[in-house]
């Protein structure tokens, strides 16, 4: 039988009713969506669609911690964005973040919308 374990951490923004953060199952950790929210003050951060991607990840970075994995163990990323404007700014931050020598499995798809009218939404799975 499949077992879930649900992920909740303070230093990410915290999930509404509808999901968990994470879930871990089967060895991997599973993150919901993360926006450029900044978890102290529950307000997107100051800069551009780099400077939140950035955040996002660390959002999730923060709930891998929690789970007892980390980024270096991501094997797949999906990445949102609302406008193909935004590519090459979400890619600055990416690398900034992804600098392990193994890049993970990625995805990126241009979305009509997207929650609080955010400019990326990034989940991510990760091996524990």
């Amino acid at each position: 039988m499949t077992t879930k374990t649900p992920i909740l951490t303070q230093n990410a923004p915290a999930p509404s009713p509808l999901m968990s953060q994470g879930i871990i199952s089967n060895g991997l950790v599973y993150c919901s969506g993360s926006l450029g929210i900044d978890p102290k003050t529950g307000h997107f951060v100051s800069g551009d669609a780099s400077t939140r991607t950035v955040r996002a990840l660390r959002n999730l970075e923060n709930v891998q911690k929690a789970a007892g994995s980390n980024l270096e163990k991501v094997v797949k990323v999906t990445i949102f964005i609302s406008s193909m404007d935004y590519y090459l700014k979400v890619n600055e931050g990416y690398s900034r973040v992804f600098t392990h020598a193994v890049k993970p499995c990625r995805t990126c798809v241009c979305v009509a919308r997207l929650p609080l009218d955010a400019e990326v939404e990034i989940e991510l799975v990760a091996a524990l």
